[in-house]
């Protein structure tokens, strides 16, 4: 297993840095997230059940097979994986619960201010922005939008890489662009002024 902290892992994987891992992990994301498409997710898990003990099964007769042609004594396949402790360590799940706990309060808090119309102009950002997901939600299903997520988030940051000077150049075009409405809707709609810092 690797050494190195868990967000280098994820970058490693999503720039594509070892192919043949960021493969793996797409693929089978991606098969998943089809799969649930297709089929219900108790389906989906125990035909992955199945296929994984359809595998361990025959490599198991199989080895046992060529134990008794060989007359070698090598023993249970799998020794080396049921003598492992996989267990999850209580200190592991306490850390992680805090955190969870902590980012599950933070957003509840927001959405409390978000709804109780704290501030006016955050308010209606945040009624924008589920009117905008009304209208993904028609289109899209959830499972599209995680298997669109997915496809981007592995092939965004090679692309971005390969690409940043033209990308760059047509955001820094675009931002201008939707800065300059905001600011002339702002400045026409009462209520609507910038903060100031």
């Amino acid at each position: 297993m690797d050494s190195k902290p868990w967000k280098e892992i994820v970058v490693d994987l999503v720039y594509w840095r070892d192919t043949q891992r960021s493969g793996v992990v797409f693929g089978a994301s991606l098969f998943l997230l089809l799969s649930l498409s297709v089929c219900s997710i108790v389906s989906v898990c125990a035909y992955i059940a199945l296929a994984l003990l359809s595998v361990t099964i025959s490599f198991r007769i199989y080895k046992g097979i060529l134990q008794a042609v060989q007359k070698s004594e090598e023993g249970h396949p799998f020794k080396l994986y049921l003598e492992q402790d996989v267990g999850v360590p209580a200190d592991l799940v306490h850390k992680y619960s805090e955190v969870g706990l902590r980012h599950v309060n933070t957003g509840i808090k927001e959405l409390r201010r978000l709804f109780l119309v704290e501030d006016l102009v955050d308010s209606i950002k945040f009624g924008a922005l589920l009117w905008i997901l009304t209208y993904i939600g028609a289109f899209f299903n959830g499972l599209t939008l995680l298997i669109m997520v997915l496809v981007g988030v592995f092939g965004w940051p090679l692309t971005y890489e390969k690409h940043q000077t033209q990308i760059d150049h047509y955001y820094g075009m675009v931002s201008g662009q939707v800065k300059d409405i905001v600011g002339k809707i702002q400045a026409k709609v009462p209520g609507l002024k910038p903060k100031a810092e």
